[in-house]
C-alpha cells in the first residue's frame, strides 16, 4: 500500500475490550458497532477484487440505473464515520438514516430517474468494505495488523469499483470533509474520469492543527480502544460545531446530576458512535486523513491542482473551524476554471455540510446543470 505520510506513525495497536463503556452513564456499548458477516445486508452490494497485498471487498449502494453509455453515473463519497447509506431510513443492516437523504430521491438534486448514484463504503471502513474487521489471509481479523492506507489507496480501490461497474468517467464526484479529500484526489489522479467535481468543507492537505487534533484522538484509542473512541469522538465533535452554536444551545447550563449540559451532549455522541462504528477503523481512517496531501510527490499542492480538468465547484462553510474557508479558497484559486469560492452560511460549523442540505442541493444542481449542458 502507498504511504499516507512518512511522518505519521501507524496505529500502535487497538485490541477489543468489550467490558469498557465509552461514557460515564448508561449501559456498556459493544466492543465494535461495525457491520460483520452474518449481519443483515440491507441495501449493500459488493465488489471483490484486490489491491497490491490486500484482498479487497467494497460494499456500496446505488440509486437509479445507468444509461446506455453510463454517462449519468455520480459518485458520492462519505466522511469519517459515514458509510454507503447516503439515502434511506433505518432498517436491518443500516443503523442510521441516510446521511445526505435530502439530496437523493425523486425531485431532489440527485434524482434516481436521471442519475445513477453510487456510494461506496471507504477502504478501511467498518460498514462492509475491507478494513481491520475483515479476515486476513490467515483467517483471523486483521485488527492492528491492517496495512496503513492513504487517501490515494482509497481512491485506487474506488477506481476498481468504477471499472467493475463499467463507468469510464463519472458525470460528477461529490464529497464533503473526508469525502471531499477523496473527491479531490479522484480529480487529480484520474482527471479523465471526472467530468465535474464538488469539494465541500475539505482541504487540499491536512494542516498541522488538523493533525494535532487527530493525534490526541489516536492516542486516546491506543490507550483504550472502546472508551478511547468515545474520547476521540468528543474531541472531534467539538471541532465539528461552532463556538457560537454551543454557547447559544448550552451556555453554562447545569443538569440535575451536576454535569454541564454540553458534557451530556458530548457523552451522547460518544455513546451513539460506539454502537455503529469500530475503534480500529476510526484509527485507520484518521491516519489516512492526516496523510492527505494532493501535492505530495506531485510538485506541491498548486501543481497537483493544476491537473484537474473537471468542471469544479469548491465550497466552504463560514463557521467551520476544522477546515476553515481559506483552505477551500486555496483549492478554488488553483483549480483551472473553478471560479470563486462558494460559501455555505450556517451557525453549525463543519457539520453544516450534512445539515444545510438545501444550500448543498443548490450547489449540486448547479454542478450537474453543467454536465447536462457542457456549453
Amino acid at each position: 500500500m502507498t504511504p499516507g505520510n512518512p511522518g505519521v506513525p501507524r496505529n500502535p495497536g487497538v485490541s477489543r475490550n468489550p467490558g469498557v463503556s465509552t461514557t460515564t452513564v448508561g449501559e456498556t456499548p459493544p466492543a465494535t458497532g461495525g457491520w460483520r458477516e452474518g449481519d443483515p445486508v440491507g441495501r449493500r452490494r459488493w465488489f471483490r477484487g484486490a489491491l497490491p497485498g490486500l484482498p479487497l471487498s467494497i460494499a456500496y449502494e446505488t440509486w437509479g440505473e445507468p444509461n446506455e453509455d453510463r454517462s449519468n453515473a455520480v459518485l458520492v463519497l462519505h466522511a469519517l464515520t459515514g458509510d454507503s447509506h447516503v439515502a434511506g431510513g433505518v432498517e436491518p443492516g443500516h443503523p442510521t438514516p441516510g446521511w445526505w437523504d435530502g439530496l437523493v430521491g425523486p425531485g431532489r438534486a440527485l434524482d434516481p430517474a436521471e442519475w445513477f448514484v453510487v456510494a461506496p463504503n471507504v477502504l478501511g471502513g467498518c460498514q462492509g468494505t475491507t478494513g481491520p474487521w475483515a479476515p486476513a489471509p490467515d483467517g483471523a481479523p486483521w485488527g492492528p495488523r491492517f496495512p496503513r492506507v492513504s487517501v490515494r489507496d482509497q481512491v485506487a480501490a474506488e477506481v476498481l469499483l468504477a471499472d467493475h461497474l463499467g463507468i469510464g468517467a463519472w458525470a460528477a464526484v461529490l464529497g464533503g470533509s473526508m469525502g471531499g479529500m477523496r473527491a479531490l484526489e479522484w480529480a487529480v489522479s484520474e482527471p479523465d474520469r471526472v467530468r465535474s467535481l464538488l469539494v465541500l468543507a475539505s482541504p487540499a492537505a491536512s494542516t498541522a492543527e488538523n493533525i494535532a487534533l487527530a493525534s490526541a484522538q489516536l492516542h486516546a484509542i491506543a490507550l483504550d480502544p472502546v472508551r478511547g473512541m468515545g474520547v476521540a469522538r468528543r474531541i472531534a465533535h467539538v471541532s465539528y460545531r461552532s463556538e457560537p452554536e454551543l454557547a447559544a444551545r448550552f451556555g453554562r447550563a447545569v443538569q440535575p446530576d451536576g454535569r454541564f449540559a454540553v458534557e451530556s451532549y458530548l457523552d451522547h455522541h460518544a455513546d451513539k458512535l460506539a454502537r455503529r462504528f469500530d475503534p480500529e477503523s476510526y484509527a485507520v481512517l484518521t491516519e489516512a486523513m492526516n496523510g492527505h496531501d494532493v501535492g505530495r510527490d506531485r510538485g506541491g499542492v498548486r501543481a497537483a491542482l493544476g491537473r484537474v480538468t473537471a468542471r469544479t465547484i469548491v465550497a466552504g462553510i463560514d463557521s467551520d473551524r476544522l477546515y476553515p474557508p481559506h483552505l477551500q479558497a486555496e483549492i478554488a484559486e488553483a483549480v483551472p476554471g473553478a471560479g470563486d469560492l462558494r460559501v455555505v452560511t450556517s451557525p453549525y460549523g463543519h457539520d453544516a455540510f450534512l445539515i444545510e442540505v438545501d444550500q448543498v442541493a443548490k450547489l449540486v444542481d448547479e454542478l450537474l446543470e453543467g454536465v447536462r449542458d457542457p456549453r
